[in-house]
């Protein structure tokens, strides 16, 4: 069973300037939430336990975002505001995160070898921190469903 996934997210985002220039491009917001919560939703979804992510310089906000923040929560619950307080402290709850620098943005194949000492050999998904596919079904779950049945690699 696959229960870890890494996300490399150490680009520069130079596709989106300039609205990259200070902001991750997984930070980007598609409604109500960043691009990069998604992602993580769907590895949830499809049975993924444990999230790694390989980032680099100037990614600070994805950890901040997955990462509890009493201060915020402490307000919210002071004013009363029960469930923007229980949807933000979900963000945080719904896997156990780790974080992997990568010193350099060398590639995909690079971020993912940087977590690859977080893998011990086993089966691993991988998902890009600018691509969402919105399913009934989450696109993850589907690979991984392949992947068990065959036992070799899905892309």
């Amino acid at each position: 069973m696959i229960t870890k996934v890494i996300i490399p997210v150490a680009g520069l985002g130079t596709r989106f300037l300039p609205a990259t220039k200070a902001q991750p491009k997984e930070m980007l917001p598609i409604i109500d939430k960043p691009v990069i919560q998604y992602l993580v939703e769907e590895a949830v979804k499809s049975g993924i336990t444990d999230v790694i992510f390989v980032t680099g310089r100037g990614k600070r906000a994805i950890e901040d975002h997955f990462d509890y923040s009493p201060e915020l929560e402490s307000s919210l619950l002071q004013e009363n505001k029960r469930e923007i307080f229980q949807e933000i402290r979900a963000i945080s709850e719904m896997a156990n995160f780790v974080y992997v620098r990568q010193k350099e943005p060398r590639g995909d194949g690079d971020a993912v070898l940087c977590a690859s000492h977080l893998i011990n050999n086993k089966p691993v998904a991988i998902l890009f921190g600018d691509d969402i596919v919105d399913n009934r079904i989450p696109c993850l779950s589907q690979m991984i469903k392949v992947f068990e049945k065959y036992g070799d690699v899905v892309v």
